[in-house]
């Protein structure tokens, strides 16, 4: 595990980053997007930096548009560089928000994002199919692209549960949300033939055990089943089962999905492993390319560095916030089973083909 000192100085690393608005850019001269940016703001939190975690999010909240969205990227001076919107971008605000309130118990500061969480759920939930998958999605003109992205449905499921979290804190009753969490469940575990195939990546490999959509039984199965496929002894996870790059988030990601599925040895062993990412300066390198042996692409964004983080937090059992991607106490919304009665068997025959745009 990370010493403390290291713990402060990738804290430290992620807030050099940090612009005097708030955004976490991906690198010097680089975009920012809201996924990666919430993702920094919570490493900012875990390394104990909490002024520039709420500076991050108030950026987020002024950035947001009025329909409940973001720009998919914003430009290293602050303009927007794509004005599309990417869905699972724009959920992710509730995982930080919840991720704040587990770790500092401030019921203000959910009271005060609430309002952005809301109207960013009910954004990217409007763009869910009735079998559960959600439009990865809106461009700027109008048009949607109904095709669905697994690894981004599964984040949304995580977002969307940590969202029914929150209201139920600040005394909201919000069942439609709770109906879309058993949505989106019976689509990730029962219906994998709606979304977009893409078997190369990793994530879409051990999302749906990260977000608790799989445990037990399902989840050793599924991480045990491409093991091979994306990991490499003593390096790290992957990217891409068929390119030589280890990349230094996905690892932590999948050592926080092992975590939660009681393979802690195998977790601590393959985060042990990535540490030969970390540069003096306590931030992280993106990833790395064998058998050359070279970094790869050359950046340390905030995200990877937050990843990181994430990752020592679920291990040590450092903060409050340690098991937020355990999920024990978010809301589960209706049972997959619960949605399959619902539904009707006709139904669901009916929505058996993929989405396209």
């Amino acid at each position: 595990m990370l010493t403390i000192a290291q713990i402060d100085e990738t804290a430290a690393a992620i807030a050099t980053r940090q612009r005097p608005d708030g955004r976490l850019p991906w690198h010097v001269g680089q975009h920012t997007d809201p996924w990666n940016h919430v993702e920094g703001a919570i490493g900012l939190l875990v390394g104990g930096r909490r002024c520039e975690a709420e500076h991050a999010f108030d950026w987020l909240a002024g950035a947001q548009r009025a329909d409940g969205s973001w720009a998919q990227s914003y430009t290293w001076d602050g303009s927007v560089e794509s004005a599309d919107a990417d869905t699972n971008m724009c959920a992710y605000v509730a995982v930080g928000v919840w991720h704040h309130y587990l770790l500092t118990a401030d019921p203000a500061f959910l009271h005060a994002m609430w309002p952005v969480v809301e109207k960013a759920i009910d954004y990217v939930l409007d763009h869910q199919a009735p079998g559960g998958e959600v439009a990865w999605m809106h461009h700027a003109d109008g048009t949607v692209d109904r095709r669905a992205l697994l690894t981004a449905s599964s984040s949304i499921y995580m977002s969307t549960r940590c969202a029914v979290a929150i209201a139920e804190v600040v005394g909201h009753e919000r069942p439609d949300w709770e109906l879309s969490i058993g949505l989106l469940a019976h689509a990730i575990r029962h219906r994998t033939h709606v979304f977009w195939p893409k078997p190369r990546w990793s994530m879409d490999w051990y999302y749906p055990v990260l977000v608790g959509v799989l445990r037990g039984a399902e989840a050793a199965e599924r991480l045990a089943d491409k093991w091979d496929a994306f990991v490499v002894a003593q390096r790290g996870c992957r990217c891409v089962s068929d390119k030589p790059w280890i990349t230094a988030a996905e690892t932590c990601e999948l050592v926080l999905a092992l975590d939660a599925a009681g393979q802690a040895a195998e977790a601590v062993r393959l985060f042990e492993d990535v540490q030969f990412l970390r540069r003096d300066d306590g931030a992280y390198q993106e990833g790395w390319v064998f058998p050359e042996d070279v970094w790869w692409p050359g950046r340390t964004p905030p995200w990877t560095s937050a990843a990181v983080l994430l990752a020592d937090d679920a291990l040590a059992r450092r903060t409050p916030a340690w098991n937020l991607f355990r999920g024990d106490d978010l809301p589960t919304g209706m049972s997959a089973d619960e949605v399959a009665d619902h539904l009707g068997v006709d139904e669901l025959r009916s929505l058996d083909s993929p989405r396209t745009a």
